[in-house]
């Protein structure tokens, strides 16, 4: 998938651990670029680094050394509070462990992007109710995530990733918490919108029922990005 210049670009990133004196090499000199309009996959064991990996890419983390372009920004040389609102304005994520508010309903959840960027409540609250009918829980809008399953939480955490349209979607383990039919649909939307110009996508999955929605799939093991093949579909 040819393009002139990445959305993001990764250049022998490296990441080690410190407990006392035992280091642990997370990453060991990765490099993967992730194209205008694709879904790219990020697929291995546990502990080989994907999650090092994307909270690099997410502006989460900070890499001991290579570089690593966003966007066309690197992250490294914001301030804690430039990188803050980049990801407010350009990244949304998809927590493999939700973390959804419980006090708040669902369509308060999903609003949060919006209010941070000082969107008003009720327009916030407008958007919100669109992108959680597309993902099939208008009936659960007011719903607290108390009183939803476990797929419907995911399908709230996508929602809230969703709601601001960034540019860059990270999504760890999407589809973990929901039956087949439900996560064939979560990821018909993801491709849908990973296929809009100056958007991509960057799916972390364990899950071989998916992988023909990537246009790529990045195979780590050992800290290092060990094969990218096309997607079987």
């Amino acid at each position: 998938m040819p393009s002139v210049s990445p959305l993001v670009s990764c250049r022998a990133i490296h990441k080690t651990y410190y407990q006392g004196e035992v280091q642990t090499p997370a990453l060991r000199g990765v490099n993967l670029d992730i194209q205008d309009g694709e879904l790219l996959m990020l697929a291995g064991p546990s502990g080989c680094g994907k999650t090092s990996l994307i909270s690099i890419i997410g502006g989460m983390l900070d890499a001991d050394s290579g570089d690593c372009t966003i966007l066309g920004n690197d992250i490294k040389t914001m301030s804690a509070q430039q990188r803050a609102h980049f990801r407010r304005q350009h990244i949304g994520f998809v927590f493999q462990s939700f973390n959804l508010l419980p006090a708040l309903t669902a369509v308060e959840n999903v609003s949060v992007p919006l209010l941070l960027q000082g969107v008003p409540r009720q327009a916030a609250e407008a958007q919100a109710r669109i992108v959680l009918e597309s993902l099939g829980l208008a009936s659960r809008a007011d719903h607290s995530p108390g009183r939803m399953s476990g797929g419907q939480q995911q399908r709230v955490a996508i929602a809230r990733a969703l709601v601001h349209e960034p540019q860059m979607i990270i999504c760890d383990e999407p589809t973990s918490s929901l039956d087949h039919d439900a996560g064939q649909n979560v990821m018909e939307i993801l491709r849908t919108l990973a296929k809009t110009a100056g958007r991509a996508l960057l799916v972390v999955s364990h899950d071989p029922r998916i992988f023909c929605f990537a246009d790529r799939i990045a195979h780590m093991d050992d800290g290092r990005v060990i094969s990218i093949e096309t997607s079987p579909s």
